[in-house]
């Protein structure tokens, strides 16, 4: 099976691999469950970014709803269905979208000691 999926094959188990059996290991499940999450993170044909348009914030669709404002609707405890009632312009995709743009974000961001 890893053959064919062209991963190595160990020839001793992990310690992973000897406590849950054998087969793929958690970190290989984990990797997997990343590769098809990252897959459905499409946003990027939702947010925007315009340098001439709220100061080159991501904004949604072209529109002036940045990313930080839904952000922030739903940080002050505002429902989904609030926010598409009161910005019926928008989408519940947009706000998935701006959800995923945050935790792209996030992921993405690096922290670097202070030495």
């Amino acid at each position: 099976m890893y053959r064919k999926q062209g991963l190595p094959v160990r020839r001793r188990p992990s310690s992973e691999q000897a406590v849950y059996g054998g087969g793929p290991t958690r970190a290989r499940m984990d990797q997997e469950r990343r590769l098809v999450y990252t897959a459905h993170m499409a946003y990027t044909d939702r947010i925007t970014i315009e340098p001439g348009k709220r100061g080159g914030k991501p904004c949604i669709r072209g529109m002036r709803m940045t990313v930080y404002d839904v952000l922030e609707y739903l940080a002050s405890g505002m429902t989904q269905e609030e926010i598409l009632e009161d910005f019926p312009y928008l989408e519940a995709a947009d706000i998935r979208a701006c959800l995923q743009f945050a935790a792209d974000r996030e992921r993405k961001m690096v922290t670097i000691p202070l030495e």
